[in-house]
């Protein structure tokens, strides 16, 4: 289960890196093409949403990795699955079902690892 918990991490912190980095580093409007909900948000709203998505992916990985403060790879897990609701939330505003969809299967894999790393097998 250990195994599948890293690799859980792994695909998380690696979607969430690369989501990070564009919505913090691109203009809104360039990431308003990709992700139409962008448009409702100010540039310092999908700027904070990247940062920290950004964070996540670190936390995810680093702390557990390096055993220095590995408490974070949970909370890192369970920011994400706040993430998630919230854009579910946008999402289900917008009338935007495949999103909620998408969101709701990554708030369940973010839940699986805050619940293997808070409990069973926690570092």
């Amino acid at each position: 289960m250990n195994v599948f918990l890293w690799i859980l991490q792994g695909l998380l912190a690696a979607m969430f890196l690369m989501a990070g980095m564009t919505k913090s580093t691109q203009p809104r409007e360039k990431v308003a093409e990709k992700l139409p909900w962008a448009e409702d948000c100010s540039a310092g709203t999908v700027r904070f949403i990247g940062i920290v998505e950004l964070l996540a992916a670190v936390g995810l990985i680093l702390p557990a990795a390096f055993g220095i403060l590995p408490f974070l790879t949970p909370l890192a897990a369970t920011g994400l699955a706040v993430v998630m609701v919230l854009a579910m939330n946008v999402h289900r505003r917008r009338n935007e079902a495949g999103a909620i969809a998408f969101n709701a299967a990554i708030l369940v894999v973010a839940v699986v690892v805050a619940w293997g790393r808070f409990g069973p097998y926690a570092f």
